[in-house]
């Protein structure tokens, strides 16, 4: 009797008695497994999402219980995509290389590496998820052979389609059963993602809802100018910062996460390219940035991103009463202070002028401190015969007023 018409079935007493106890439970456990999603804002699921739909690999990385495994299941089901799960640390390396299979002269044909059974079943699908867990209880022999699957989709002599993505999950080698570190080589071809629990998201999902996983809508209208400016990003940065095109962390432990090179750069790109194209949020593309080369070059990635939108000192200077300012205070410091040093580069008595007149109205319409370095130094450069502009009584108080302050601060801090 299936365990769905137990409540249909049964007329009487003596009926739902002789109903098998396995049956009953099976009804229950339907009933417990029956949930729903909905849509909900979930920084992690659209860094997720979005990474599947660049076609990057994924490495989840959380605490065992979390929930990485049951994300990618309700992924796969969103996505409708077939979910193909791997132990990795159950595997012998030949089962990711291929298994030698002995033809009838192998001097004359070779001995070709046969692929395992999930591979032939992905092959033959055309698309699926394919989820390798377990990924950091994987010994180094069995990560060595994981390579060319997770950047080359190839298993023996077998190449996965294209509508095949790769997703890992990890637990820290601290809370993993006879955990190793990540390898460098393998570390570094993954989009790190740390996988943490939100308290109201577990609690409405075991009241039934889930968050939703749906893939990121790209605007066509944007695809060109988002590639333009992720280019731009990348290359603005690395051609200012040349030592981060590629830094191999010194310690064992941060080399089995996210750091530069020139692939995980790329990958960056991508990343850059979909958030852009899809409108995300600048915590997601936080997460996706620092999860593919690490804080420190996705930290200052993401502030040179913040700049690469800034307006020309050029132009200030040209119309520093209409100049629009940015809100942002640390936004706003760098336009004065590319300002200032425009007026450094070609000191002239008209942009001299400007400059000041632009940070009266920074004073005037923002934080006061932030025209102190600046204010002080746009004064060393006056010449001799140039007047001192009106401009610069308006801002004396408030450059005197914050030195007062940083004083008192200081003493305040001396006497503790």
């Amino acid at each position: 009797m299936p365990a769905h018409a137990l409540s249909a079935a049964p007329d009487t007493l003596a009926d739902l008695a002789d109903i098998p106890q396995l049956d009953v439970a099976a009804e229950l456990l339907t009933l417990l497994r029956d949930a729903g999603t909905e849509p909900r804002a979930d920084i992690q699921l659209e860094a997720l999402t979005l990474a599947v739909a660049a076609d990057l690999p994924v490495l989840l990385w959380g605490e065992p219980g979390i929930g990485k495994t049951a994300a990618l299941t309700q992924l796969a089901a969103a996505l409708d995509l077939p979910l193909t799960t791997v132990i990795a640390s159950v595997h012998e390396p030949s089962d990711f290389s291929g298994l030698p299979v002995i033809g009838d002269d192998p001097a004359e044909h070779g001995v070709p590496m046969a692929p395992p059974d999930w591979a032939v079943r992905l092959v033959r699908a055309g698309r699926g998820l394919l989820f390798l867990d377990e990924l950091s209880t994987a010994p180094p022999a069995v990560q060595a052979a994981l390579l060319r699957l997770v950047l080359e989709r190839r298993i023996g002599a077998l190449r996965l389609p294209p509508g095949v993505r790769i997703v890992a999950a990890a637990n820290p080698r601290s809370s993993a059963a006879d955990g190793w570190e990540l390898s460098p080589p393998l570390a570094n071809r993954f989009v790190h993602l740390q996988w943490t629990h939100e308290h109201e998201v577990v609690v409405r999902g075991l009241g039934g809802t889930w968050p939703r996983a749906t893939l990121p809508r790209l605007d066509p209208q944007r695809l060109p100018d988002a590639v333009a400016f992720a280019r731009r990003a990348v290359c603005g940065l690395l051609s200012a910062r040349p030592a981060l095109v590629h830094r191999l962390p010194s310690t064992e432990t941060r080399r089995g996460g996210p750091w530069p090179s020139p692939r995980s750069w790329e990958m960056t790109l991508y990343l850059i390219a979909f958030a852009t194209a899809a409108g995300s949020s600048r915590d997601v593309l936080s997460l996706l940035v620092r999860g593919t080369v690490g804080d420190g070059p996705g930290l200052e990635l993401l502030a040179s991103l913040d700049r690469m939108d800034l307006p020309d000192p050029e132009t200030v200077l040209a119309d520093p009463i209409g100049a629009a300012l940015p809100e942002r205070g640390d936004l706003r410091q760098a336009v004065l202070d590319s300002v200032v040093a425009a007026v450094r580069e070609r000191p002239e008595r008209s942009r001299w002028d400007a400059a000041w007149t632009l940070l009266v109205r920074a004073m005037e319409t923002g934080a006061p401190d932030l025209v102190v370095v600046p204010a002080t130094t746009l004064a060393s450069l006056r010449r001799q015969d140039w007047d001192v502009p009106a401009a610069i009584e308006r801002l004396a108080g408030a450059v005197a007023l914050s030195r007062r302050a940083d004083q008192a601060a200081a003493a305040a801090k001396g006497r503790r």
